[in-house]
């Protein structure tokens, strides 16, 4: 991988190509794209973007603006990471969301604070907990990211 403006290697930047090209010049729109089958009897949507469907393998899906709501499925809070860039950007959120179009996603959690463990609420993060779309600018590209839902 070679580097960004001859720094070190970008470890968080996607590679657009001529498919995933749709999914990221929504993202800088403000928004996100899921793949539906269109086959009969599967409807399902998917995440990541794929030319096919992930269940029953037709070809035929299409691209499908989302909600932007999501659940906390499960998160870390990193506190150390030497890859550049992340670690400026410690501690992050790390995170797995279900869409409420049914899939899930990897991502991360914006505007948080730590919570201090109390389980007052305050700052923390909890599983289901209700989450909105953000997008952020990165190297580059516009990135979906989540953060709680106001």
């Amino acid at each position: 991988m070679s580097g960004v403006g001859g720094g070190a290697a970008r470890f968080d930047l996607p590679e657009a190509d001529g498919f995933t090209r749709t999914y990221w010049e929504a993202a800088a729109d403000g928004r996100l794209l899921l793949r539906r089958c269109g086959a009969a009897g599967c409807g399902r949507a998917h995440h990541y973007p794929r030319e096919f469907c992930p269940y029953c393998w037709s070809e035929d899906v299409r691209w499908e603006e989302a909600s932007g709501h999501a659940t906390l499925y499960t998160w870390s809070v990193v506190h150390r990471n030497d890859l550049p860039p992340f670690g400026e950007r410690t501690p992050y959120v790390a995170a797995v969301v279900d869409l409420v179009e049914g899939p899930r996603m990897m991502t991360e959690v914006v505007e948080w604070e730590e919570g201090d463990g109390d389980g007052d609420g305050d700052g923390e993060l909890w599983a289901g907990m209700g989450l909105e779309v953000v997008f952020r600018e990165s190297g580059g590209f516009v990135v979906p990211v989540f953060r709680a839902r106001s």
